[in-house]
């Protein structure tokens, strides 16, 4: 039982001291950080850019996209959150102790000296702050620096919108020294031209965008204050066009259609074409109204401009067809009327033809005309009748149709006929409108396509 007793303390006196040395250790090595801090201070001004006077300072950039968008069309600006990390050596910052990497926060990153990089096309730009400023700063045995920090960059992003909604943009982030030119700073990018640039997958579908793609570049900006190097993001931009046919496209190929059944009706039924023409033309017109709603009010005309354009030709083309052929059958019902009346009026001329005789036509039941006539004799005589037999066939026809009204006779005939227009129209409008929809989506679709393959 003593054995045990010993056993047992020897192993708590054996645990106290190893943590006092522990902590001991750990004390030293705090203070050792202490000091190295202290004397990467010491001395250190802020103000001065590493290697002044000599070669120029190479800034190493990366970017990880975390959010991109939304897009505004009417602004042509894009969002995007980004980590942001800058990386150079600054020999003024080596040091030797137990540790390799000094892991640091924001409160070292203001009091040494970091690269004043700005984005040249960006419109707001945030560093996030909450709970605390959200920047990393690395510092390597060597002098080397690795500087992060958490953005939210609003961006311009000239847009071309010729090809709207079937349009792709490429939205440049152009980043670089505000002060200092190429001869004291230049930006290169950290890992080559390829993986510089990482989005994560949450990030590659928008609402309205698809990205694509992206491609870096550097390149060289020239004005009057000096010559400065510059980092390109380009960020390559399809714009969905669901929404654009559920919304524009397909309404106004079933307006058009609508427009065409028209076709179809009796010429007679005047109010129901009428109707359906105007219904369809006002239709047309509102939908070309609430797609410009929001949309950029830009001074030329986009693809669905020129669609809805064509559209409002093929129906409002209907209307004005319709107007034709009630114009044309108009015409040919008065040239119509205008025979039968002339034909009425022959026949009345040649019965009153012998004032002093009684005539009296009649039809036969083989349609020949029999003329009749009765002789009025002096007082005393008997009068006589004489019996005349017509044997022009055509003729007797058109004089024994018993009296009617030219009009009604006409409209008789003619009801429910269709206008040769109407023929023509059902075959040549729906065919017209079927060719403009292949050249269309044919042309507008890949040329879209061809011109993203390009740039990326």
């Amino acid at each position: 039982m003593a054995l045990r007793i010993n056993y047992l303390f020897f192993i708590f006196m054996g645990l106290v001291w190893a943590f006092g040395r522990w902590h001991a250790e750990a004390g030293v090595h705090s203070e050792n950080i202490t000091r190295i801090l202290d004397r990467l201070l010491d001395g250190y001004d802020n103000r001065l850019r590493p290697g002044i006077g000599g070669s120029a300072t190479e800034v190493k950039t990366d970017i990880y996209v975390t959010s991109f968008g939304p897009v505004s069309d009417i602004e042509m600006e894009y969002r995007l959150d980004v980590f942001f990390r800058q990386t150079w050596d600054d020999e003024r910052l080596k040091f030797h102790g137990p540790i390799s990497i000094l892991k640091l926060n924001n409160l070292m990153a203001s009091q040494i000296w970091t690269p004043d990089t700005f984005f040249r096309n960006g419109k707001r730009s945030i560093s996030h702050a909450m709970t605390t400023p959200n920047k990393l700063l690395r510092i390597t045995q060597n002098g080397s620096i690795l500087y992060t920090m958490k953005l939210t960059i609003n961006a311009a992003c000239p847009m071309l919108l010729i090809n709207f909604p079937m349009d792709g943009h490429a939205c440049p982030l152009k980043f670089g020294s505000y002060a200092y030119p190429k001869s004291e700073i230049i930006y290169t990018w950290q890992r080559g031209l390829l993986k510089s640039v990482d989005v994560s997958k949450e990030s590659s579908s928008l609402l309205q965008y698809d990205l694509v793609g992206q491609t870096v570049s550097s390149e060289t900006i020239m004005s009057s204050t000096g010559n400065y190097s510059q980092q390109v993001v380009l960020f390559y931009l399809q714009r969905k066009i669901g929404y654009y046919l559920i919304q524009i496209y397909i309404p106004c190929i079933m307006t058009v259609v609508l427009s065409q059944i028209v076709f179809w009706i009796n010429k007679e039924s005047i109010p129901a074409r009428t109707v359906a023409g105007i219904t369809t033309v006002l239709t047309m017109t509102t939908l070309s109204i609430s797609a410009r709603h929001s949309f950029p009010k830009v001074s030329y005309a986009t693809a669905m401009d020129w669609f809805i354009a064509v559209c409002f030709a093929f129906v409002f083309s209907a209307l004005i067809e319709f107007a034709a052929v009630n114009y044309f059958s108009t015409l040919q019902a008065q040239k119509e009327i205008r025979k039968k009346t002339l034909i009425v009026n022959l026949s009345a001329s040649a019965s009153s033809g012998e004032a002093q005789d009684k005539i009296t036509l009649q039809c036969d039941p083989h349609t020949h005309l029999k003329r009749r006539r009765q002789l009025e004799l002096p007082q005393g005589e008997s009068s006589y009748e004489e019996n005349r037999s017509c044997y022009d066939s055509q003729y007797c026809e058109k004089m024994c149709v018993p009296p009617s009204d030219p009009v009604l006779e006409y409209s008789t005939h003619h009801h429910g006929s269709t206008s040769k227009i109407d023929q023509y129209s059902r075959i040549l409008f729906p065919m017209t409108f079927a060719v403009f929809n292949l050249v269309y989506w044919v042309a507008y679709l890949s040329k879209d396509n061809m011109e993203i393959r390009h740039n990326i």
